[in-house]
């Protein structure tokens, strides 16, 4: 088991920034996949971008392309997701997950990943 603690969020103005941290431990694997997902008030968690831990392969939902960056630190087994033009609809609560060996078809589905993280709040305010 993979265990994810989550740091960051908070409140930000229409077009600011944030950065969110997620620090693994535990059963990491030089294989694993993370991601960070995002769920809104009355809608279902929804996938915002991905990371292949052991090349550094990222992928993203098309609304979050060249606005936000995920990234990894191996150092310290930290996975970033950098939030750039926040506007008010990028508001919800934001999660980091883990899982091990997916394949392509699956990496962005919630159910595909066994851990998760606290998760942390975002608001972007006009």
């Amino acid at each position: 088991q993979v265990q994810l603690v989550q740091s960051g969020g908070g409140w930000v103005q229409t077009g600011g920034s944030l950065r969110l941290s997620c620090v693994a431990s535990g059963r990491t694997s030089p294989f694993g996949d993370y991601g960070w997902f995002r769920q809104a008030p009355g809608k279902e968690r929804e996938f915002v971008a991905g990371l292949r831990w052991n090349n550094g392969a990222t992928y993203y939902k098309d609304s979050v392309k060249g606005r936000f960056t995920i990234s990894r630190e191996r150092a310290t087994n930290t996975v970033y997701l950098q939030m750039n033009n926040l506007g008010p609809e990028d508001t919800a609560i934001y999660y980091c997950a883990a899982h091990s060996g997916l394949i392509l078809s699956t990496r962005r589905l919630a159910d595909s990943y066994g851990s998760w993280g606290q998760g942390t709040q975002v608001t972007v305010g006009s």
